[in-house]
């Protein structure tokens, strides 16, 4: 049995995870080279469904003045991540996004990296508007999530060719193919159109796509001052 909500168990995850998510390490690369194009250090910086810690960990090699608060609800998780920063300046909270308690306008930077697609609509809406209410005023939010295409076509386009990205990376087709069920049953994902729109209507006075690739995007956004 899973001991979280990704595919993968919690000590295969840092493993398997490029071999299933295309250019996943970019996604983290990408997130810190925003961070230090905005944000001056030091920060406070909460990363919700932080996994096994490896943003944390590529952050403060950049940003060695970073505070991080790490959430995830696995508790496997967050052990994992705690044995990898326990040199780091970190704090842990086993939450999901929606659950965290830390008080209003609390973090410069708050990151949520392929976690909030395993909610239903509702409740994903709670866990942005958490996280807005986290974030201090001209506070960055980042969000990577699966995505959903806009047609039907499009969806069995987007899932051939990421189910063909498994293969080359070592995948058996049963095994790709039992990833690809996951799809609107496992995880729930919305359309960029709607990620922007959820931003916006959370109280984001900027919101910008970051990256878009395979079924995957990233997106910031910017709380108004």
């Amino acid at each position: 049995m899973i001991d979280n909500k990704t595919a993968h168990m919690s000590d295969e995850y840092d493993a398997k995870v490029n071999d299933t998510i295309p250019f996943y390490e970019e996604f983290h690369q990408t997130v810190i080279d925003l961070v230090v194009a905005l944000k001056q250090t030091p920060l406070t910086w909460l990363d919700t469904g932080c996994g096994t810690g490896n943003l944390c960990l590529k952050a403060h090699q950049k940003m060695p003045d970073i505070t991080f608060t790490l959430a995830d609800p696995a508790f496997q998780m967050l052990k994992i991540a705690k044995e990898k920063t326990q040199n780091e300046n970190v704090t842990f909270i086993q939450a999901d996004s929606q659950s965290i308690d830390c008080k209003d306008n609390t973090f410069d930077v708050i990151t949520a990296i392929q976690c909030h697609h395993y909610l239903y609509k509702e409740t994903r809406k709670s866990a942005v508007e958490n996280c807005f209410r986290m974030l201090k005023p001209n506070g960055l939010f980042i969000t990577f999530e699966n995505i959903l295409p806009f047609t039907e076509t499009g969806i069995k386009i987007a899932l051939k060719r990421w189910g063909n990205f498994q293969i080359v990376h070592g995948k058996s087709q049963q095994e790709a193919e039992n990833h690809l069920k996951r799809f609107n049953t496992e995880y729930f994902p919305i359309t960029i159109s709607e990620h922007i729109d959820l931003l916006k209507g959370v109280g984001f006075s900027t919101t910008e796509i970051l990256w878009v690739s395979y079924m995957q995007a990233g997106f910031y956004a910017i709380k108004s001052t």
